[in-house]
């Protein structure tokens, strides 16, 4: 499973970051992609928290540990595995809700000086997206912005927001002290042995039933409770994912179908 927040220079799946300029990209068009490559071999993708209600129909959302830990949407349980990905890059079921992460790229918000907290809009050049091509949206209009990319402009402002709303989350929910190492097992049909998956945080049941209750009356008032009960919902969706892993043949070797009435044990 997630094992850390990315600590990489360049934020997951991009190869790098060039700022959008009306100079240098003044006949740029951006086209429809069709899919992210890389995104098949990644298992975790951010969330935030504006997200979780729809994410935990289809994911486990859980934290990756570390000091400052993020959620994390799991579509594979094991690295280098994704479920609801092709090798393309293509999502193999248009009806699953695809992370405001993957929907930006390859756009990002970015600090390109340290010593100003002004943010850029730029992008990754090496996606194919945009260039100088016949067909796709335009990008600028004369020296100024298309409507084209006001509107990526605005996503990515609002992700930036949701992103600011999210890390207060986590910080409140650290502070808490709820978070607990998670581990899952699970007991296929035909198996011997349970897998057992590690290497991420999840919210303690326990703890969390033993609240305060002012501490219980602000984790509602703030909106931190519904968060809470929709990340642990979420994880009920792990035997999913392992069954998809076993039906796509990248399970763990020995694995059958799961039962259907068993329920992951949590530690």
């Amino acid at each position: 499973m997630a094992t850390a927040a990315p600590t990489q220079a360049l934020p997951l799946l991009y190869n790098n970051i060039v700022p959008l300029s009306s100079t240098d990209h003044a006949n740029a068009k951006v086209r429809r992609m069709t899919g992210i490559p890389q995104l098949a071999q990644t298992h975790a993708i951010p969330v935030t928290v504006d997200e979780f209600a729809l994410a935990q129909r289809h994911f486990p959302i859980i934290f990756s540990v570390g000091e400052e830990p993020v959620p994390l949407a799991l579509m594979g349980l094991n690295e280098s595995v994704n479920t609801f990905i092709d090798a393309d890059g293509r999502s193999t079921e248009p009806t699953v809700y695809m992370p405001a992460y993957l929907r930006r790229y390859p756009f990002l918000l970015a600090r390109l000086r340290p010593d100003t907290d002004e943010l850029s809009l730029c992008f990754d050049p090496t996606s194919g997206a945009i260039g100088d091509f016949e067909d796709g949206e335009p990008l600028f209009t004369g020296d100024q912005p298309s409507e084209a990319t006001n509107a990526v402009l605005q996503f990515c402002e609002q992700f930036e927001t949701a992103g600011q709303r999210t890390q207060l989350f986590m910080q409140e929910l650290v502070k808490s002290g709820l978070l607990m190492d998670g581990e899952v097992a699970i007991q296929p049909e035909g198996s011997e042995q349970p897998f057992i998956y590690r290497g991420f945080q999840m919210v303690d049941e326990e703890k969390l039933r033993n609240l305060r209750g002012d501490e219980l009356r602000k984790f509602n008032q703030n909106g931190m409770l519904p968060l809470v009960f929709a990340h642990l919902f979420s994880l009920g969706q792990i035997r999913d994912v392992f069954a998809r892993q076993v039906q796509q043949g990248t399970g763990p070797a020995g694995a059958y179908h799961p039962q259907q009435d068993g329920a992951p044990a949590q530690a």
